[in-house]
């Protein structure tokens, strides 16, 4: 996307001030947005994006602008604006090489680089909208179909330059049912790395049952006893928990300013021995998969937490710089607009020895927490608070009746250490992650897991 020699003048650019370190990220993306609502379409948005970042980085500190024009004389101007205040002796780069990834991702069929029709994929809205409204509780339908065509190209001082194409497709389902004046919501948002095939290999019919069934069991649900006990926590989205409360602890960004209660632990136990967590981005078609990070270093499979112990960190350039961590692959951002920072890929709890009726079996009185909803978690100390969008009493060893208002509280450190079985029906779901570089595509996952005591909020 952009010229080689452009690229050289910039880099070169940047370390005839001195800089220590020059790249530049170069993107153009596309966009699509289609909002079904009220059984009809509401709204369709598409757009098109494209603009260069530029980093210098001098010791420790780095500096970072951008702009949407790519003529040398922006760029070299831009890099040396950047490098005004931080000038040193002249540093000379060498030739830069293009580097091809090992490629994960399987092209897309449907993406928003081909001629698929806009009508179908409305038809599929339409469709599905209509099976949710067969349930007469089901009084509002919301769906979208949001897909994004990613094209990047990295060049750095380091002689590289690379490049990535990027298909993401993800179809939210918001189903409302409605008892009097009581109402309830189910909600699912299934997607992956790839064009609108993503859709079309979704079950319309069961992704309906589910989410019909889902908002008449919660509807109707009696309120949630409080009290401290044992929750098994569900497969999949459940491992939101492990993301938000110790995930985020676990990347240098928080690690580098010793922000995270992990800073000083490397090597430690930190969890219960039956917990191994993973950071991995080399899935293919996975939601949060990669080829290369934001920064162009090959995609990996990090192993943050093996059998209780710390093991790694997410390390991205400049947490390599500040902390001596080895980089992991995990530079990221939103865009052009941002610089990168340490950040998830996909990121979960690894399975384990025991089945879903092992875990039942374990509890004599406690909460099945079958979907997690929202929730808040407090930076640095990872203490949360998430909502059960499904919940049901546990009962000597028995899933009982189906209860509402639930909340699990607590910090996600002490959870670490606090569960006690982990099972073997592993699951991964997709999500989108805020931080200090933007907002991206992650994926969380786990499979069903059992944690001995937690806090569980409840109206009964």
């Amino acid at each position: 996307m952009l010229d080689k020699k452009v690229a050289q003048d910039v880099i070169d650019a940047g370390l005839s001030k001195g800089a220590d370190f020059v790249d530049l990220f170069v993107e153009k993306s596309v966009g699509s947005a289609i909002s079904f609502v009220d059984s009809k379409v509401k709204d369709i948005k598409t757009g098109t994006d494209f603009g260069i970042g530029i980093r210098v980085v001098f010791g420790t500190k780095a500096l970072y602008g951008y702009t949407n024009r790519d003529d040398s004389d922006e760029l070299i101007r831009i890099a040396q604006l950047l490098c005004e205040r931080e000038q040193r002796e002249r540093i000379h780069s060498g030739p830069i090489d293009f580097t091809d990834a090992t490629h994960y991702h399987v092209k897309a069929a449907k993406g928003l680089d081909s001629d698929f029709p806009l009508d179908e994929k409305i038809r599929v809205m339409t469709h599905l909208d209509e099976l949710l409204r067969k349930n007469s509780l089901i009084s509002q339908v919301d769906i979208g179909g949001t897909q994004r065509w990613q094209n990047i190209e990295i060049f750095n001082s380091e002689n590289l330059n690379c490049s990535e194409e990027r298909h993401y497709t993800r179809f939210s389902t918001s189903a409302i049912a409605q008892d009097g004046q009581e109402q309830a919501r189910a909600y699912a948002a299934p997607g992956a790395q790839g064009g609108w095939e993503v859709v079309d290999a979704i079950n319309l019919e069961e992704l309906a049952d589910m989410l019909a069934k889902r908002a008449d069991t919660v509807l109707h649900a009696k309120p949630c006893p409080a009290g401290t006990m044992p929750v098994i926590i569900e497969h999949g989205f459940g491992g939101v928990i492990f993301h938000e409360a110790c995930g985020h602890l676990l990347e240098t960004t928080g690690v580098e300013k010793k922000a995270s209660v992990f800073y000083d632990k490397m090597g430690q136990m930190i969890a219960n021995p039956a917990v191994s967590a993973v950071d991995d981005g080399t899935i293919g078609g996975t939601w949060g998969s990669l080829e290369i990070d934001d920064e162009g270093m090959q995609t990996q499979k990090t192993q943050l937490i093996k059998d209780g112990k710390l093991v790694s960190f997410m390390v991205d350039r400049m947490g390599e710089i500040k902390t001596g961590y080895k980089r992991t692959g995990s530079g990221r951002r939103q865009s052009y607009k941002f610089a990168p920072a340490s950040r998830m890929r996909n990121t979960f709890i690894e399975p384990g020895p025991h089945s879903f009726d092992d875990l039942l079996s374990s509890v004599d009185k406690g909460i099945y927490a079958k979907i997690l909803g929202g929730g808040s978690v407090t930076p640095g100390t990872g203490d949360f608070n998430f909502a059960i969008e499904e919940a049901y009493l546990i009962e000597n060893g028995k899933i009982g009746d189906a209860v509402k208002g639930a909340t699990l509280i607590g910090t996600g450190p002490a959870t670490l250490e606090k569960i006690s079985m982990v099972g073997n029906n592993f699951k991964l779901e997709p999500g989108m992650c805020g931080s200090v570089s933007g907002s991206i595509p992650v994926t969380v996952g786990q499979p069903a897991l059992k944690v001995d005591e937690i806090l569980v909020g409840g109206e009964a």
